[in-house]
């Protein structure tokens, strides 16, 4: 069995290296000035980023099955995605896109 001491100095250790590769390419690039073509390749990050997650919450995974259709999170997409493109902004996004899904848990 792991000791206590050993759990915390794991749970710390995973900590800081998280904390360092989220801050620590801030620190550098504050420093340097990137060409363009890579600051517009890097404009393209949050977006992808926010389609993987979308996509991966649209289908429950199952081994040795084709993936379902999450209803619940694709029927909460159309007006997380009609205030995207109306609003563009990522808190109103968010907002609807929760506000929508605890809808349909309630009403389903």
């Amino acid at each position: 069995m792991l000791s206590t001491s050993y759990i915390i100095l794991t749970i710390l250790g995973c900590s800081i290296v998280t904390w360092l590769s989220r801050v620590l390419p801030f620190i550098l690039l504050k420093k340097f000035d990137l060409p363009k073509p890579v600051i517009e390749y890097l404009s393209f990050v949050p977006i992808v980023i926010m389609s993987a997650l979308w996509f991966n919450s649209l289908f429950v995974q199952k081994i040795g099955e084709f993936p379902q259709i999450n209803y619940e999170n694709l029927l909460a997409s159309f007006p997380t995605v009609l205030s995207a493109i109306i609003s563009k902004s990522l808190l109103v996004i968010v907002v609807v896109g929760i506000i929508s899904l605890a809808i349909i848990r309630i009403v389903f």
